[in-house]
């Protein structure tokens, strides 16, 4: 069993803490608005992912396989939102001290997540192949998710607060703008890649 939660944990690690959609997200928000007023984004992050691994256990491949044209508008209107998140950041104002900014928000983070094509295909992946040993198989999925959620939520932070490591950065327009692009340009290609 411990062999079997220590692959979990290293998969579920590797496939959402990977550069995709939300930990680039959650780092460009870190690094413009700051780690304090991205903690909503990413508790709506977190609610959207747990979200998306109900449905993953709840029988998504099921549907998709029966209706392969939703899957495809699932991921049309997913990748939508992701790049509308990545104008967001691109286009933020540049950090002053007086400035009142608008971070992306709870329902964003939900949002954005709700309707990410990553987010399924791993939590599909993991399902099929990663599930914990137990002899209940319900208990085997609800496990499995619970892990999942941790390690989706120790990952996530990290990159948040690796966003708002580099947020002194941002206080520079030239420099700021350069790297909010890097980060747009970077969650655009992994909207395509997601896709592809």
């Amino acid at each position: 069993m411990l062999e079997s939660i220590i692959v979990l944990i290293t998969t579920t690690a590797l496939l959402l803490g990977s550069p995709g959609p939300a930990p680039l997200a959650l780092a460009a928000t870190g690094a413009t608005f700051g780690v304090k007023k991205g903690i909503p984004f990413l508790t709506g992050i977190l609610f959207g992912l747990s979200v998306v691994i109900i449905g993953a256990t709840a029988g998504l491949a099921a549907l998709f396989s029966q209706f392969p044209n939703f899957r495809l508008i699932c991921q049309i209107i997913g990748g939508a939102y992701i790049l509308y998140i990545a104008y967001k950041i691109a286009s933020a104002p540049i950090v002053t001290a007086q400035g009142a900014q608008v971070a992306p928000s709870f329902k964003d983070g939900f949002i954005f997540n709700l309707l990410n094509p990553k987010a399924y295909a791993a939590f599909l992946a993991i399902f099929s192949q990663f599930l914990l040993p137990f002899s209940d198989s319900y208990i085997g999925y609800i496990a499995t998710g619970l892990t999942c959620l941790a390690v989706a939520t120790v990952v996530d932070t990290l990159w948040l607060i690796f966003g708002g490591i580099l947020r002194p950065v941002f206080s520079k327009p030239k420099q700021a703008r350069i790297i909010r692009f890097i980060f747009a340009s970077l969650m655009v290609i992994a909207v395509i890649y997601a896709l592809v």
